[in-house]
């Protein structure tokens, strides 16, 4: 009957009451969207890699290399000479390195060249492998390994053939079509920025842009050895394991992640490389770098949640004084609930429902609009930052945040309850009176 009661009582003042649980799904969007982008964000970046002891590349901040290397966000200020390379991964400390090399995208996704060496040891999550949907990694020179996302946002398939365009716009008017790729493999999906990422071989990158020159395809080509798309040489190998066209072999490389033989000789290994003589280099722990973004994050993820907290307690006043207002013109309704046997403690709890109620219904409102948000979002996201976010909204934090409101809507609910319930016994004695 209470339940009944209250119902009715919300849909005699219909078009105040959605304006107020309107006004508190905003806030409960607002604060869970905080907590879920939080814990997305976080999540993303630190699966993104895990297994490599050091990333190096050219003189720059740590939370720089880290980003572009690895999220491919933003642009290595300079390259690493292909010598200098060599040099370091050569070094007795080192038991495999990984080399990569940006500057290319397709239809605004990375292009990143590297070597068969980065399916053998590259690890995301719990140190878990990269696997193929479908297909194998590189064998000939204009081989192409899709990331998952590429693939099905463009329903590329095996075999077909894919162009690359010069430099990382959305747009780009400077293409490599007289040098396509074609799709010999689909990774599996990995929840990271390697699904937003075209693998072609460090042999390609140089190939495709043997003729050009500060971003322009130059018209005389005279003398240059490079194998067509697609053809074998004439040994009948097409081969970018062993660089078999001196010509091909990298001039320079964009970064390159290292595993090393034994975990205490990381510092020593980075000392060298930061002290190494023939280039300025920047050798730095993933982990760290991670750490640093999270300090860096950590206020403004304080600042929002705070913003959130606020507008949510504005939100829950409204009801309140939504509830109290109400009160006056409801007089004849409480007169009737205590004709028909109605005590002070049922107008007590009815008025604690119908606040409950509310919240009730601005909190499956809110969730909507945030899975919803999120939902036409994702790609976006994965597009414009790299960062992966589910649309899976609840967890343990989330429900605590919705405990959380309906903790605060009882005790904010106890004034128009208690004002209600004092009204009714005042009431009462007046009438025995």
């Amino acid at each position: 009957m209470l339940l009944k009661v209250a119902w009715s009582s919300l849909r005699s003042r219909k078009v105040t009451v959605l304006l107020t649980v309107f006004s508190i799904a905003v806030s409960v969007f607002l604060l869970l969207g905080v907590e879920h982008i939080r814990q997305e964000a976080r999540s993303s970046f630190t699966r993104t890699v895990s297994g490599v002891d050091l990333i190096v590349g050219a003189r720059t901040s740590p939370l720089n290399l880290l980003l572009y290397s690895v999220f491919r966000i933003g642009n290595a200020t300079n390259n690493i000479s292909w010598v200098s390379y060599e040099e370091l991964a050569k070094s007795p400390q080192v038991a495999w390195t990984v080399p990569i090399s940006l500057g290319d995208s397709h239809r605004g996704y990375r292009v990143m060249g590297t070597t068969n060496s980065y399916f053998e040891h590259y690890r995301y999550g719990e140190k878990r492998t990269l696997e193929f949907s479908a297909g194998k990694r590189f064998s000939d020179l204009y081989d192409l390994v899709l990331g998952s996302e590429v693939a099905r946002k463009f329903n590329y398939n095996m075999g077909e053939l894919v162009v690359v365009a010069h430099g990382t716009g959305k747009v780009s008017f400077s293409k490599h079509d007289d040098k396509p790729f074609r799709v010999t493999g689909i990774l599996e999906p990995t929840g990271t920025a390697v699904d937003e990422t075209l693998h072609v071989s460090l042999e390609a990158i140089e190939a495709i842009h043997k003729g050009w020159q500060s971003g322009t395809k130059l018209t005389v080509r005279s003398g240059l050895n490079v194998p067509a798309p697609h053809q074998k040489s004439d040994d009948g190998e097409n081969a970018v394991a062993e660089h078999v066209n001196p010509e091909l072999t990298p001039v320079s490389i964009t970064a390159f992640m290292v595993g090393l033989k034994s975990k205490f000789a990381v510092f020593t290994f980075q000392r060298q490389v930061n002290e190494f003589s023939a280039e300025p280099l920047s050798a730095i722990l993933p982990g760290a770098a991670l750490s640093e973004l999270w300090q860096m994050m950590s206020f403004f993820e304080k600042l929002l949640l705070l913003i959130s907290l606020l507008v949510l307690f504005s939100s829950l006043l409204g009801m309140v004084v939504l509830l109290l207002a109400t009160m006056r013109e409801r007089q004849r309704e409480m007169a009737i609930i205590r004709a028909v046997g109605g005590s002070p403690i049922f107008i007590f709890l009815l008025i604690q429902l119908e606040a409950t109620l509310i919240v009730l219904s601005a909190s499956v409102l809110g969730s909507l609009l945030l899975w919803g948000s999120l939902y036409l979002s994702a790609d976006f996201l994965r597009r414009s930052g790299g960062i992966v976010i589910g649309t899976d909204i609840w967890n343990g934090n989330s429900l605590l945040i919705i405990g959380g409101v309906f903790l605060a809507t009882s005790l904010l609910g106890l004034i128009p309850s208690v004002a209600a319930f004092r009204s009714c016994l005042h009431r009462g004695l007046t009438e025995r009176g």
